[in-house]
């Protein structure tokens, strides 16, 4: 019930729009076909984005539904870190510091958080339930 109440207090205050824009995100590296590895990982992330509480980001376990945590894997979190991750990365730090002032906001800093260490590498990331 508690992950209930939070995720909806996510989405009114600002997780709508950040799910939004990691959709966004996705479907504009999907058009340009090259970005096409890193569209799925950003959906994945929008799927994050949207309802947070009660899941969690975890490496895959099956290198062979995805690039994976291999060198192929590795090469794609450094070419997304050098081009979107490291500035995504920093809005999600810059939200989760002003979220973090309030009391009430912490729960959501720390979501914004784990969506900043997501951000620098999500090739070979799955979200699972807690």
């Amino acid at each position: 019930m508690i992950a209930l109440i939070l995720n909806v207090l996510w989405l009114i205050f600002g997780g709508f729009i950040s799910g939004l824009a990691w959709l966004f995100g996705g479907f504009i590296l999907a058009l340009t076909i090259v970005g096409l590895p890193w569209a799925f990982a950003a959906w994945r992330i929008a799927a994050y984005t949207f309802w947070p509480f009660g899941r969690e980001v975890v490496w895959r376990e099956d290198d062979s539904a995805d690039l994976g945590r291999g060198p192929v894997g590795t090469v794609m979190n450094v070419i997304w870190f050098v081009f979107a991750g490291w500035y995504i990365a920093l809005s999600h730090l810059i939200a989760a510091f002003f979220e973090a002032i309030t009391i009430i906001g912490i729960p959501f800093a720390l979501k914004d958080l784990e969506l900043a260490k997501l951000a620098l590498a999500p090739v070979g990331r799955t979200i699972r339930e807690k």
